[in-house]
C-alpha cells in the first residue's frame, strides 16, 4: 500500500487528523489494534473548546453536535458547603459545549465512510520502520496476513502505551510525569444531572464531580483511594458518599440509579518530548497525558491535530518543511500551559492524604481567593474554555 500519511490510532484524535487531511486532499490509512465497536465503547469526557469544536466543523463532522451538545457558560465550584459559580460569558466571552467523546468519534467514522477512506481495525503486530529518514513504513498483519504501507510521514495518535511512542529511541525521548495518590470513582447513570452546570467540589472527604452526558444522563464522580476497587462500592455507598461531598442544595438533587458504567480512573500528568522524531509526528495521549480535573484531555489532542493539519498541509500544498520543524515545539508550549491548568484545578480541589495542617489552610485560602476575586476567576475561565490555537 502507498500513502502519504499512515496514522496509528482511530481514537478521535487520528480520525480527526484523518478528515482534515482528507479535506485538503492529503491522502491517508488509518490503522487501529481494536475493533470499531471497541473504540465506540470506551467512555470518556465530553467539555468541547471553542476551538476543537471549529476543528470538528472544519473536518465537517460538528453538525450533531451543534444540534444535540449542551451549551454551558459557566461552572459551579462547591466547598464550605456553599456553591460560587464561574461565569464564563461574563468573565472571557466563551462557553463549552458538553457532547461526549464517544458520539464525536461515531460522527468522525461516520464522516470518514462517507468520504471513502480507509480504516483498517484489528490489525496486529504493528511496527514502524525507518521512521529516523524520509521513508518510513509501517508493517502489521491483519487477518493473519503481512502488509506494509510505505509513507512520507506517520502520525502516532496511538495513545501513552502504543507503538508510536515505542519507536522513539530512549536516548532521544525525555519523559515528565506526575503521578496522583487518588483516583476517581465514575458512575454513568440514566438519571437527570445535579444541575445544569457541572459542579466541581471541594470537601474534607475528597473531590467530588457533577456532570453529564445529556439532558437526561448524568455522569458522576467521586475521589477514592489508588488501592480501591469498583467492587468497593456499590452504588448505594456510591451515592451516599456523593451527598456527603455536596453542599445541602445539590445533595437534595442527587437522584440514584443504577449504574450503567462503573469504573475508577488513576489520574496523572505526563508528558513526552521531542513530539516529533524525523517522520513520526506524535499527537494527543501519545505524547502527554492529564489528569481530568481541567477537562483538557480530548482539546489538547485536537490542538496537536490543528497544528499537525497545518505542517502537513504547508509541505504538500508547496513543499514548505516550516510547520514540520516547529511542530513539536510549538505544540509543546500549549500542552505545558494545558498541563499546568490540570496540576492547578487537582491541587486545588481535591484532598490529599499527606496534607499538613498548612497545606489545608493554603487550599482553603486559594478556594477563598477564587470566589472572591474576579481576576482569578477570569484566569480560571480563560484556560477552561481554552487557550488560542
Amino acid at each position: 500500500m502507498r500513502t502519504q500519511v499512515a496514522i496509528i490510532g482511530a481514537g478521535p484524535s487520528g480520525l480527526l487528523l484523518g478528515q482534515l487531511l482528507i479535506r485538503d486532499g492529503i491522502s491517508n490509512v488509518i490503522l487501529e489494534r481494536r475493533s470499531a465497536a471497541y473504540v465506540l465503547g470506551r467512555v470518556r469526557a465530553g467539555i468541547i473548546e471553542t476551538g476543537t469544536a471549529a476543528l470538528l466543523d472544519e473536518a465537517g463532522a460538528g453538525a450533531r453536535m451543534h444540534r444535540e451538545g449542551l451549551i454551558h457558560d459557566g461552572i459551579e465550584i462547591s466547598f464550605g458547603g456553599e456553591h460560587h459559580r464561574m461565569d464564563f460569558r461574563r468573565l472571557v466571552g466563551k462557553s463549552v459545549i458538553v457532547y461526549g467523546q464517544s458520539e464525536i468519534t461515531r460522527d468522525l467514522m461516520e464522516r470518514r465512510a462517507a468520504c471513502g477512506a480507509e480504516t483498517l481495525y484489528e490489525v496486529e503486530d504493528v511496527a514502524l520502520h525507518d521512521v529516523a529518514g524520509a521513508q518510513p513504513k509501517v508493517r502489521f498483519r491483519q487477518d493473519g496476513v503481512a502488509r506494509e504501507i510505505d509513507c512520507e510521514f506517520i502520525a502516532g495518535c496511538d495513545g501513552s502505551h502504543g507503538v508510536s511512542r515505542q519507536s522513539i529511541p530512549a536516548a532521544v525521548l525525555r519523559s515528565y510525569e506526575r503521578i496522583y495518590p487518588f483516583g476517581w470513582l465514575g458512575v454513568l447513570v440514566e438519571r437527570p444531572p445535579v444541575s445544569p452546570e457541572l459542579i466541581y467540589a471541594h470537601h474534607e472527604r475528597g473531590f467530588a464531580l457533577c456532570s453529564m452526558r445529556s439532558p437526561t444522563r448524568s455522569r458522576l464522580y467521586v475521589q477514592c483511594r489508588l488501592e480501591d476497587q469498583v467492587s468497593d462500592w456499590p452504588d448505594e455507598r456510591f451515592y451516599e458518599e456523593l451527598r456527603l461531598r455536596l453542599a445541602p442544595g445539590a445533595a437534595a438533587r442527587v437522584h440514584p440509579g443504577p449504574s450503567l458504567e462503573k469504573s475508577i480512573t488513576p489520574l496523572r500528568g505526563c508528558v513526552a518530548e521531542p513530539m516529533r522524531y524525523g517522520s513520526l509526528m506524535l499527537a494527543g495521549d501519545a505524547a502527554h497525558v492529564v489528569p481530568p480535573t481541567g477537562a483538557k484531555g480530548l482539546n489538547l489532542a485536537a490542538s496537536d491535530v490543528h497544528y499537525l493539519w497545518q505542517a502537513f498541509a504547508g509541505y504538500f500544498r508547496n513543499g514548505s518543511r516550516a510547520g514540520l520543524e516547529a511542530y513539536s515545539e510549538r505544540a509543546l508550549r500549549r500542552v505545558w500551559k494545558a498541563e499546568r491548568f490540570s496540576w492547578w484545578m487537582t491541587n486545588t480541589l481535591h484532598r490529599f492524604p499527606e496534607s499538613s495542617g498548612f497545606d489545608r489552610m493554603a487550599q482553603r485560602a486559594e478556594l477563598e481567593y477564587l470566589a472572591s476575586s474576579t481576576a482569578a476567576q477570569t484566569a480560571l475561565a480563560e484556560n477552561y474554555v481554552g487557550l488560542p490555537l
